[in-house]
């Protein structure tokens, strides 16, 4: 959920962290004693991740009294426009919690410092190669993925029992035609057999289109991004649109929703299932009311397999740092395995880090554990990934596409015109 990074910061917001921020005493970032300096901006904002964060960052001072690390607390409402103010003010910090769909522009614009010749040996091996290309831009390297989430079905495990229904599974998930049974068939009375809380959906569409086929940008011989709207790219779109319009089993009040709004009424009995990122697993154990039986389960597969993509959170070094080396060490400390579940336990999130992952913690049956870490291995970067002009074209073509054609105002030969032929328009102004 916090992949989705919106950018209309307040001129308040970024000003009290530009302030935050500046903690060095010298311009070379070292205090008079000659002790070095790191700020870490972090984008932790649930108490147990801000306190597994600060631990951290406690027992890394006390292990390197020449180096010493201020922990500096950032928003995901406001990053984007925070950290370019940074970065054109001479006053970012060191070490950068991001998330990989947000780095294209700093990248290229060369605010982040290109880390492959200061990643140890140990990290770059640990983390597999498909989410190192999440931070991948051109021939640099210019973030640690090091977080993840996939999304998951929520399931009332009464209602589900009760329809006979096969349990899907991570080996075994539902077609995507079988998904759009089940939910008519725990269509009810008062009830909706699925809620897609679609508030912003153009990531979900994009991620979840992968299990279906789809692609929708796509590289030509030239290696621009262009745009094209395929067989298996109607996949997911139209069996949403199918379940609000057609059939009548998703809630067309809920496609203006945030996942946080549609808890209420899955609660209520209201939504048999919800499409939810895995850290909403907190929200419900924290809100669900006494004796409320859920699930998780795998969302449905289709011709593409059981993948979907991701846009993994990020940690980055910024070019104007002084001390990049030291950066680096930091975040290798911060994402050796033990504190890489530390983190992901934090957040309720899956580790990008191969050995993270086979953490017992990480692998039990509460809470749907065992089912996230099976589905780390169908994750890929999410499809537009490094493409210059993608937040122009989600935020002025694809969400008012998406949300017109999920609602039933046009119909799918429009949504494709708008996508691919508007969207083109845009992406070829950045690739002139």
């Amino acid at each position: 959920m916090r992949g989705a990074i919106r950018r209309a910061a307040t001129a308040a917001a970024v000003l009290a962290l530009l302030l935050t921020g500046c903690s060095g005493d010298g311009d070379d970032g070292r205090d008079a004693d000659g002790t070095i300096r790191l700020r870490f901006q972090s984008l932790a904002w649930q108490k147990e991740s801000v306190d597994a964060n600060k631990q951290l960052v406690k027992e890394w001072n006390e292990a390197h009294p020449d180096v010493q690390v201020d922990y500096v607390q950032g928003s995901w409402d406001s990053v984007h426009d925070q950290l370019l103010t940074s970065f054109e003010g001479g006053e970012a910090p060191d070490v950068i919690h991001d998330a990989s769909d947000d780095l294209a522009d700093f990248a290229y614009g060369g605010y982040l410092a290109d880390l492959r010749p200061l990643l140890p040996g140990r990290l770059r091996a640990d983390i597999p190669e498909q989410s190192w290309r999440t931070t991948t831009f051109g021939e640099g390297v210019y973030g640690v993925p090091f977080l993840q989430e996939p999304r998951v079905l929520i399931a009332n495990t009464k209602l589900l029992k009760a329809s006979g229904a096969r349990i899907p599974t991570p080996e075994r998930p539902w077609s995507w035609e079988e998904f759009r049974e089940v939910t008519d068939e725990l269509t009810g009375k008062g009830r909706y057999g699925v809620a897609w809380p679609l508030k912003e959906p153009v990531s979900v569409t994009l991620n979840l289109g992968l299990s279906g086929g789809g692609q929708l940008f796509h590289r030509d011989d030239d290696g621009k991004a262009v745009l094209r709207f395929e067989q298996g790219d109607g996949v997911v779109t139209g069996t949403i649109r199918d379940q609000v319009n057609t059939d009548g089993s998703a809630a067309r009040s809920a496609l203006g929703m945030g996942g946080s709004d549609a808890l209420p009424g899955f609660f209520g009995g209201k939504y048999a299932m919800l499409p939810l990122g895995f850290s909403y697993r907190q929200q419900i154990i924290q809100q669900a009311p006494e004796g409320f039986d859920w699930t998780v389960l795998p969302m449905p597969a289709g011709a593409g397999g059981a993948v979907q993509g991701v846009s993994p959170q990020t940690l980055s070094v910024a070019e104007e740092s002084p001390h990049k080396k030291e950066a680096v060490a930091f975040i290798d400390f911060l994402l050796r395995p033990p504190n890489m579940v530390r983190l992901a336990r934090g957040d309720w999130m899956l580790p990008t880090g191969t050995e993270a992952l086979t953490d017992p913690s990480l692998r039990g049956t509460e809470h749907g554990w065992a089912v996230g870490t099976a589905l780390a291995r169908g994750l890929r970067p999410a499809p537009a990934q490094s493409v210059r002009g993608y937040p122009e074209w989600k935020d002025k073509v694809a969400t008012p596409a998406l949300q017109e054609y999920y609602s039933g105002a046009i119909d799918t030969d429009e949504l494709r015109k708008r996508l691919v032929e508007d969207g083109n328009r845009v992406l070829a102004r950045y690739q002139r």
